[in-house]
């Protein structure tokens, strides 16, 4: 049997399972092609930008668990997941990814909904009179 590597990716709320193995460049994402999964081209675009950094398209098959989330989160997580697979493939690949920050975890999520406030910072409308 081949080696399969599988990591973790996380962004916002979704969070994927990578599952990385010698192959021709296929990515599943749920079962589905990930371009019929991610339907607009810079989703797909973050999902090939590991693959595409370090000149390996053709040589990996992805599968991708993904759970939680919207559409864009999971794709970013995608992208996350790929380049610590590839990472734990080859050392050598770490650099090039270093250097195009794709191993770092964006900590960005959406801020909690404060008591008297409409949302997490904007307030109610003021009326004077």
């Amino acid at each position: 049997m081949e080696k399969q590597t599988n990591a973790v990716g996380r962004r916002k709320e979704a969070v994927t399972r990578i599952f990385l193995s010698k192959g021709d460049g296929k990515i599943t994402v749920n079962g589905k092609d990930y371009k019929t999964y991610f339907p607009l081209v810079y989703l797909q675009n973050q999902v090939e930008a590991p693959l595409k950094t370090v000149e390996s398209t053709d040589k990996f098959d992805v599968v991708v668990n993904a759970t939680g989330g919207g559409v864009k989160g999971q794709a970013e997580a995608t992208k996350l997941g790929i380049a610590r697979a590839l990472i734990e493939l080859s050392a050598d690949y770490r650099p090039a990814l270093k250097a195009a920050g794709l191993l770092k975890r964006d900590p960005r999520a959406v801020e909690r909904k404060k008591p008297g406030r409409k949302k997490a910072r904007r307030s109610f409308q003021f009326s004077k009179r």
